[in-house]
């Protein structure tokens, strides 16, 4: 039982962490003039993207300030994301308790 609720907390921050890198991408897209946010299924996209990864950005960007224009709250984010795999991992193999 604990197992399945480790592997679930495991695809949960999978999935989360693809939806920073599809974000990350989007946003350099974006940035780029490569698509253009006045197109509907664009705008639509990065409208549902944001509102799924400022809840988690905005406290780290109290912490973190830009550097350089260079928003660096979504690598805390990866690194914070690795640091919770390697737990949940630990804790599958009975490593820690």
């Amino acid at each position: 039982m604990i197992y399945a609720i480790l592997q679930t907390l495991s695809y949960i921050l999978q999935f989360v962490q693809w939806v920073f890198i599809i974000m990350i991408i989007m946003s350099w897209l974006i940035s780029f003039n490569v698509i253009n946010t006045r197109n509907q299924f664009v705008a639509t996209v990065w409208r549902i993207l944001n509102q799924i990864t400022e809840p988690i950005l905005r406290p780290i960007r109290r912490f973190v300030p830009n550097v350089g224009g260079l928003d660096l709250s979504p690598l805390i984010v990866f690194v914070i994301i690795f640091f919770l795999q390697n737990l949940l991992a630990s804790w599958a193999m009975g490593r820690l308790l």
